[in-house]
């Protein structure tokens, strides 16, 4: 089991939002300076360039590529991937597992992206059972279920954001296993290791935490706790 501290950006700098709420924004500082502490317990950060999200194309990639080259992390990275030209410019800034949201549906975007992004990521963002894309705005009027059963096959990394307890630290969601034997994270209200424990029981392969980890309230040191540790 695998935890992703979880940094998202917006103009250069880390915040958290609740439910994906614009206004709810809580700035709490230097990505690098954060990125250069979670080096010290992890490999992989989960980063979300929420101004992209928000644009529809990437805008803190300068950042990402000093996070890269200043502390040797693997990124996966979403928000703003949404052309072929966006998915070959973060891979050239180093983005291990670019992520796409808006485009996994797009099947002629996600066969070209396939085959230039062996880490290519989807991201099955759920609200109300439905998938929402574009920010989180609108609404695909799709189930995760489905949109899953479209793109299986296709992509073997998924990371299902449950956003109504994104941001909350309210425990996650309880979303039962519907995939196969592709690699699936979980993303939204990860507050504990016995948050992370649940998840690994309902057989995800990793988990995102954000927000408690910049509150203080899940300390990263304790991940020998958990299975596989880093």
């Amino acid at each position: 089991m695998r935890v992703y501290p979880a940094i998202d950006l917006v103009e250069g700098q880390v915040v958290r939002l609740r439910k994906g709420e614009r206004d709810s924004k809580v700035v709490y500082g230097d990505p690098l300076e954060f990125a250069k502490k979670f080096s010290e317990y992890v490999d992989r950060v989960h980063v979300v360039d929420l101004d992209g999200a928000f644009s529809g194309s990437s805008v803190n990639l300068g950042v990402v590529e000093k996070i890269i080259e200043e502390t040797g992390l693997e990124v996966q990275l979403g928000g703003g991937i949404r052309s072929i030209a966006a998915l070959k410019q973060v891979l050239s800034a180093g983005v291990e597992y670019p992520i796409i949201g808006t485009k996994a549906l797009d099947e002629k975007f996600v066969a070209e992206a396939t085959g230039i992004a062996d880490g290519l990521t989807v991201s099955l963002d759920i609200r109300d059972g439905e998938i929402a894309a574009d920010g989180w705005v609108s609404e695909k009027g799709l189930g995760y279920e489905k949109a899953y059963s479209r793109l299986k096959g296709e992509v073997d990394r998924f990371i299902v954001t449950a956003i109504s307890r994104d941001g909350t630290m309210s425990g996650p969601e309880g979303i039962e296993k519907f995939w196969d034997d592709e690699e699936v994270l979980y993303a939204g209200g990860v507050s504990s290791v016995v948050d992370v424990r649940k998840l690994e029981s309902l057989g995800y392969d990793g988990a995102v935490v954000g927000k408690a980890i910049y509150e203080e309230r899940f300390d990263l040191a304790h991940l020998d706790e958990l299975t596989g540790g880093r």
